[in-house]
């Protein structure tokens, strides 16, 4: 090309000097193209165009789907990018006219300008649909399905471009569990909705009860309202075993949720479901397919479609390996044995082994006991010097009678048996008793009756124990009123390291105890109005608000009937913000009283707030509750779950981190709420001296209840609020610590 230039400027060719000024401008251009389209060619030859795979999903709730895994396994079998796109049908709106319609207009707006290269559909209503509405959705676009049973395919020739995987549903296998491990069962009890989907467990469930030898009697409880479903439920006969199989509908937020409604009646009769959703829920278990499995091998297929083979030559694999999956919580809760349960069994939630459990508990005492050791070794070799401080300690006595004579606090001690030896002046001049009479006298005269036996419960413990603690009692002054004293006590030793009693001193707490009431009392008239407010608020949100923008959604519904095109869409688009109005409007109304808390319990209460939450702020919230009874005082379910609520949102919003536990855990005694989280953490002492993170109001509420407030937070160790609330009634005397010092 050089050579040519310079022939092109010869002498020969009588050139002015723009043509050759124009020659050389489109030998660079000409230079710079060819350059920019190898270029090019490099960069496609090393990054090949990305695929766009579309995956169409039956139903909202996702329980039953991880596209993770599945697109895991396409991305590891293609050497292109490959960007997925996912949509969630929700096939219970199937059935309404003109929906599915609506719905293949709108992914075909949304898809218009998107070059699909495979459509991927789990459970049989998204199949149905993709084939529905393929022409006009994504023409000529392969489809690869996934969790469809065969039996849905029979006598129905497979459509062109179209593979995938098949599982089985075993009915059957759940049926034989549910009477291997009830065998007293007499009634089967079939729970399901009116979608096709749901239709169709249904009629597979009632043949497979048809066809087995032993009579029961099949009662079927399809799309029933809540209530009345429940209000049926109850009136169930004795042995009667339930399956459920409602699918969840994440659009549809009611009062009582699908969970709420399998809670319920797995509470009353042992339930099995036919779908892998019910775990957690109450639900024993059943027999289900391996859904890893599904994914793995739907994603090769689609692998194989986007490498460029034809679906039509791709044979349909058809899995058909099941197992029972049962929960080991319920299995205990039914007295069900696990030795009962067939060959094979996956058995979810099973507790822990006593080594597994227990082992840090074993592997700390091994080390307290070595550490003691050493500890021993070194009082020993400390003992002779302890020898010499014997003689001090008498010096140190006279000097402490010198200070008692002066301190305003009522000071005793006593002997390691618990015999006073000492009282101050100010001690007996404030009881009023005889000075010459000594110390052995009845010192439970001076005490408040009511106080007496934790006084002496008190007593008794700190002698055994030989600890420091202090306690609150009533003690009745020379002119016969009692007042409150708070009482410190703390071990004495002798030279040799023994117990020799306790040294304690009393101080006058009554004018703090009575502020310190009245601040209570005005705080729980506060926080009482609070509820009363909140509560208000919620109900004019749930009843008046929620109410007229649900009309409002039916009322647009039906006009958006009456047109077609884009006006049709606009109506629907406004349908939509209705719906998500009136769901932002409800959850707000949750938030402010829970009506889940007054109706379910506690727990509940709290696992629905803490999904809610998840959702809300697409954040994990690990909720354990551990023997948590169905009936608490309200006043106690109204303050753990407040706490609750303010616990969490605190850690959303300065902990950093989007993963948080819940721990509820009753004992006969008392109830603990804990509320963890792996985040940032922040100084306790600055908070609480600010009055900032909420940490004002949880623990005025705890207090309300006599329970006890903590909070444990380290800067990048994470935080822990605890709340424990007993469950018993206390006396007017209350042990602060453990146990106490001496009589008085």
């Amino acid at each position: 090309m050089q050579e040519k230039s310079d022939a092109s400027a010869s002498p020969r060719e009588t050139r002015e000097f723009g043509v050759t000024k124009w020659l050389t401008a489109a030998f660079l251009l000409t230079v710079w193209t060819l350059a920019a389209a190898d270029s090019a060619k490099l960069f496609a030859a090393e990054s090949p165009p990305a695929k766009n795979v579309l995956i169409l999903y039956s139903f909202s709730k996702r329980d039953l789907l991880d596209p993770q895994s599945l697109e895991a396994t396409v991305r590891s079998h293609v050497s292109a990018p490959v960007n997925f796109y996912v949509e969630y049908l929700e096939a219970q709106r199937f059935q309404s006219q003109g929906y599915e319609k609506s719905l293949g207009e709108t992914l075909r707006q949304t898809y218009a300008r998107q070059k699909l290269d495979l459509v991927i559909v789990a459970v049989y209503p998204a199949l149905k649909f993709a084939i529905d509405f393929r022409k006009q959705i994504f023409p000529g676009v392969p489809i690869v399905f996934m969790m469809i049973v065969p039996e849905r395919l029979q006598g129905q020739e497979l459509w062109p471009g179209v593979t995938g995987v098949t599982l089985r549903g075993d009915v059957r296998g759940t049926l034989d569990l549910a009477f291997h491990l009830n065998p007293d069962t007499r009634n089967v009890a079939v729970v399901s909705g009116t979608s096709e989907f749901e239709s169709y467990w249904v009629k597979a469930t009632q043949r497979e009860l048809q066809l087995r030898p032993e009579q029961v009697n099949e009662i079927d409880l399809v799309g029933l309202p809540p209530d009345e479903l429940l209000r049926q439920v109850s009136a169930l006969p004795p042995h009667t075993a339930v399956i459920f199989e409602l699918v969840p509908q994440a659009s549809l937020q009611l009062a009582m949720s699908t969970e709420d409604i399998l809670e319920a009646i797995s509470r009353q009769f042992p339930t099995y479901c036919i779908h892998n959703i019910c775990f957690d829920h109450g639900a024993i278990g059943g027999s289900f397919p391996d859904l890893e499995e599904q994914a793995q091998n739907a994603g090769l297929l689609a692998a194989r479609v986007l490498s460029g083979e034809n679906p039509e030559t791709i044979p349909v694999i058809h899995a058909s390996h099941v197992l029972p999956e049962v929960d080991w919580r319920e299995l205990r809760r039914w007295n069900i044995l696990a030795s009962a349960l067939p060959s094979g069994a996956i058995v979810l939630y099973r507790e822990p082994t006593v080594w597994q459990q227990y082992r840090k508990y074993v592997i700390a005492g091994v080390v307290l006991i070595v550490v003691q050791t050493l500890l021993i070794i070194g009082l020993l070799w400390q003992r002779r010097r302890k020898q010499k401080a014997e003689a001090s300690l008498s010096e140190s006595e006279k000097r402490f009678r010198a200070l008692a004579a002066t301190t305003p606090s009522l000071l005793w001690i006593c002997d390691a048996d618990g015999n006073v030896t000492y009282l101050s002046d100010r001690r007996i001049n404030f009881t009023g008793r005889d000075a010459e009479a000594g110390f052995a006298d009845a010192w439970t005269a001076f005490v408040h009756p009511d106080d007496v036996q934790n006084v002496l419960t008190a007593n008794s413990r700190a002698l055994e124990h030989q600890q420091g603690v202090s306690k609150e009692y009533r003690l009745r002054r020379r002119d016969g009123v009692y007042r409150w004293m708070l009482d410190v006590a703390v071990p004495r030793l002798n030279a040799d390291g023994s117990f020799a009693g306790f040294i304690g001193s009393a101080t006058d707490v009554t004018d703090q105890k009575l502020a310190q009431e009245a601040l209570e009392r005005m705080g729980g008239k506060l926080i009482e109005a609070q509820e009363k407010e909140r509560s208000r608020i919620a109900r004019e949100l749930h009843d008046d608000i929620c109410q007229r923008l649900a009309l409002l959604s039916l009322e647009v519904e039906l006009l958006n009937q009456g047109f077609e095109g884009p006006a049709k869409a606009g109506f629907a688009e406004i349908q939509r913000r209705c719906t998500e109005i009136a769901s932002d409007v409800q959850a707000l109304s949750h938030q402010l009283h829970s009506s889940k808390l007054d109706y379910l319990g506690l727990e509940a209460a709290l696992r629905s707030c803490c999904e809610e939450f998840s959702s809300k702020y697409d954040v994990v919230v690990e909720f354990k509750p551990e023997n948590v009874p169905v009936r608490l005082p309200g006043d106690v379910s109204l303050c753990l779950f407040r706490v609750a609520q303010e616990a969490l949102q605190n850690a959303m919003k300065y902990s950093g981190v989007h993963q948080f536990s819940v721990h509820l855990r009753a004992t006969a005694e008392q109830i603990r709420l804990e509320v963890s989280d792996a985040g940032v953490g922040f100084n306790v002492e600055t908070a609480m001296r600010n009055g900032g993170l909420g940490l004002i109001s949880m623990p005025e509420r705890v207090h309300l209840v006599k329970g006890v407030f903590t909070v444990e937070s380290k800067v990048n160790a994470g935080t822990r609020i605890v709340a424990t609330i007993p469950l018993i009634a206390e006396t007017p005397a209350l042990e602060t610590a453990a146990g106490t010092a001496s009589a008085k």
